[in-house]
């Protein structure tokens, strides 16, 4: 008998002992966990897409056991980038059409819409990217040239902030766009009684309520364009500001088909259909697909003399920008939401605009506590409101200040300024940020967000010692901004944004360690591997 049981013992002793099966077993690594510690780690263990332990290289190896082991060489280790407000849909659209991003004059936008019909020979002509403040004429282009060269074919191109849009007369024409229309939220700009072409914000619709729509298989070819552009970044969720019942629903099948492996969280646009849709049918969520949130737009743009200023323009007395909704708009709305689970995401880019807001959710949700309602850009504060973010997500894009910083004090002047672009102070308020870039308003690239908020530079490193550095971000604080902060802000903090045991394996390998290596070698960083789920997606190693 006590043999059978000293048997018994070293057999039970054993099978203790017995390393528990994992899919995958990551060592030798950096890790930055990115917990509530900031803690670094070896080695983790994935198992059925989830972390199953994280320590060092040794008590991950001696309690686990797999097929796959990846030895990292010390190579650095994070969480997989959040990208907390983009359009991911759109950036794989703009796939389709002409690419105006960086053009340094109006004639390099018509060489490259010749180059592009010459190849595509489309009867429809988009663009994306122009921007006029990077041109040495910073006044807004003319679609004169446009129909001289392309008479017969519409062609509507559109502005680097999405918030105006250049058109021919062909395109005008299909909208029948003459100098008396009127919309309510928009502009149609005239000079010397004649149509410039130029669409502001709500004025847009005009001619693209009228444009041909995509097919299924554009978009499906979109959104796959757009995921590997994304997964080569190291972005395993993003957050689409701003998509229809159509799209969502398109997504969804997708992933559940296994053809598109994104995390998306889905900013419903809060038209009124979309809202008497998604109220009624309520939060929607799976591992990949969060829908419990609209996307409202406040004001228009500063870089195209949009946004909703309390004070006039410094650079064009007695302009004040644009509410592209109406204060009825906003408050009916809020109202509405505020009733339901969902959150409300609002764009608010000038201090009236952003005012507007505060004031609205502020009131719509007295009494009512976590509700992440977020604004969007949160780009020109007056120095009273800062407080008003005490309950409120400041989502917030770093490159937007890198990349204005050359016009933006024209816009607003030496004091509105100082209340601008002021992510320490909006940090300060709420105690996170959500940090994205609004691609393809910006580069998709999350290390050019990581540069820009840290340095407050662009990629020439100007200007010397950094763009108002009171306002700039910590590296710890930037990559908590670009993961678990950002989950914080989707709700999904306990299955996302750090490296913890439950969570979604979602990670990736840096070529560099982010937290250490110089920082005007941020930009040039790589990803050489992506995981979701604990899939490898996206490898360069």
């Amino acid at each position: 008998m006590k043999l059978f049981y000293l048997l018994l013992t070293l057999l039970l002793f054993q099978a203790c002992a017995q390393p528990e099966s994992a899919d995958l077993i990551v060592t030798n690594a950096n890790i930055y966990t990115v917990n509530d510690d900031f803690e670094t780690a070896e080695s983790f263990a994935v198992k059925d897409g989830k972390f199953l332990a994280i320590g060092s290289s040794e008590s991950i190896l001696e309690n686990y056991s797999s097929a796959e082991i990846l030895d990292l060489e010390g190579k650095t280790v994070v969480p997989g980038f959040i990208d907390a407000h983009c359009h991911f849909l759109g950036l794989g659209m703009n796939q389709q059409a002409v690419d105006l991003v960086g053009t340094k004059s109006f004639d390099e936008v018509v060489e490259r819409i010749i180059e592009f019909q010459k190849e595509r020979n489309q009867t429809h002509i988009m663009g994306r990217g122009w921007d006029q403040n990077d041109w040495e004429d910073q006044s807004f282009p003319n679609k004169s040239r446009l129909d001289e060269l392309f008479p017969d074919t519409p062609i509507s191109l559109t502005r680097i902030d999405g918030h105006a849009i250049l058109c021919n007369q062909a395109a005008l024409d299909l909208g029948n766009v003459t100098v008396d229309s009127k919309i309510d939220g928009g502009e149609v700009l005239i000079e010397e009684g004649e149509l410039t072409g130029v669409l502001i914000d709500n004025a847009e619709a005009l001619v693209l309520n009228y444009w041909p729509q995509q097919s299924m298989n554009e978009v499906i070819t979109a959104l796959k364009d757009a995921e590997k552009i994304c997964f080569d970044y190291g972005l395993t969720t993003v957050d689409d500001a701003g998509l229809g019942i159509g799209s969502i629903e398109l997504i969804d099948s997708l992933q559940k088909a296994g053809d598109l492996k994104m995390r998306v969280y889905a900013m419903v646009s809060a038209s009124k259909s979309n809202l008497d849709h998604y109220l009624n049918k309520g939060i929607i969520k799976t591992d990949r697909l969060n829908v419990r949130s609209f996307k409202f737009y406040a004001d228009g743009a500063l870089g195209s003399r949009g946004a909703m200023l309390r004070e006039p323009y410094s650079d064009k007395p007695g302009h004040f920008g644009l509410m592209v909704s109406s204060i009825e708009t906003l408050n009916e709305t809020a109202e509405r939401i505020a009733a339901s689970e969902y959150q409300m995401n609002t764009h608010a880019i000038g201090d009236s605009a952003n005012h507007a807001v505060l004031e609205t959710y502020k009131r719509v949700l007295e009494g009512q506590q976590n509700r992440r309602w977020r604004v969007e850009h949160a780009q020109v504060i007056s120095p009273e409101d800062f407080d008003q973010f005490d309950n409120i997500v400041p989502s917030i894009q770093p490159t937007h200040a890198t990349s204005d910083m050359y016009w933006a004090e024209d816009r607003v002047g030496p004091v509105r300024i100082k209340g601008a672009y002021a992510f320490k102070q909006l940090l300060n308020s709420y105690g996170s940020v959500a940090l994205g870039t609004d691609f393809p308003v910006e580069y998709v690239n999350p290390f050019y967000t990581f540069y820009a908020a840290v340095a407050r530079q662009d990629l020439e490193q100007y200007p010397e010692g950094g763009y108002q550095m009171e306002n700039a971000l910590s590296r710890e604080e930037t990559l908590k901004g670009m993961t678990i902060w950002a989950a914080h802000a989707n709700f999904e903090e306990d299955e996302k944004g750090s490296i913890e045991a439950g969570k979604f394996a979602d990670f990736i390998v840096l070529d560099k360690d982010i937290m250490t290596a110089p920082i005007n070698e941020i930009p040039d960083m790589q990803v050489q591997a992506t995981y979701v789920g604990g899939e490898k997606v996206m490898t360069k190693m």
